[in-house]
């Protein structure tokens, strides 16, 4: 069987699991979110992998990179990223990557920035569906209103990061 490594790590606004799989990150996630195991599964099953904790390069290069986020020092992530999941939810990821440091977009928007307009409630099951938080940046999307909307890792989380980027819709 093949092995992904994991790690724990205390981040400044929850704590997180990291994995890595074959010298990329495959899991940067809240370790108390409501869809833990679902995702977890999709992961392992999606890289015929379970997981073992220990470390790694890319992990510890992860929170060295995370650490400097977190002290502001740092606005985008360079670290290799192994997605798991469908064709969609890839795409809906990807969208979610171009939206920069500082900036928000809604579901709406995202729906037409990855060129599915109509696939709103789709596109908001696949942001919330992510493994990869922070690097792959699901807390900068809000409610068309301008709202916080839901956040696996909490909406007092995904304030703190918004806050961090210095958003001043928050």
């Amino acid at each position: 069987m093949n092995k992904i490594n994991i790690q724990y790590y205390q981040s400044p606004v929850g704590e997180m699991i990291l994995g890595s799989y074959e010298g990329k990150l495959c899991l940067a996630d809240w370790k108390y979110r409501r869809m833990r195991s679902t995702i977890d599964k999709r992961i392992q099953s999606g890289l015929k992998a379970e997981y073992v904790e220990e470390n790694s390069i890319v992990i510890e290069e992860t929170i060295k990179q995370m650490k400097a986020y977190f002290s502001g020092e740092r606005k985008a992530f360079d670290i290799p990223l192994l997605m798991v999941g469908t064709y969609f939810q890839k795409s809906v990821w990807d969208g979610l990557i171009k939206i920069p440091y500082g900036a928000t977009a809604s579901y709406l928007e995202l729906s037409k920035n990855i060129g599915n307009e109509k696939a709103v409630r789709a596109v908001a099951s696949a942001n919330g569906a992510n493994a990869i938080s922070i690097l792959i940046p699901c807390h900068r999307i809000i409610g068309s209103n301008g709202d916080l909307v839901g956040y696996a890792g909490g909406l007092p989380a995904k304030k703190k990061l918004l806050e961090l980027e210095n958003n001043l819709f928050v």
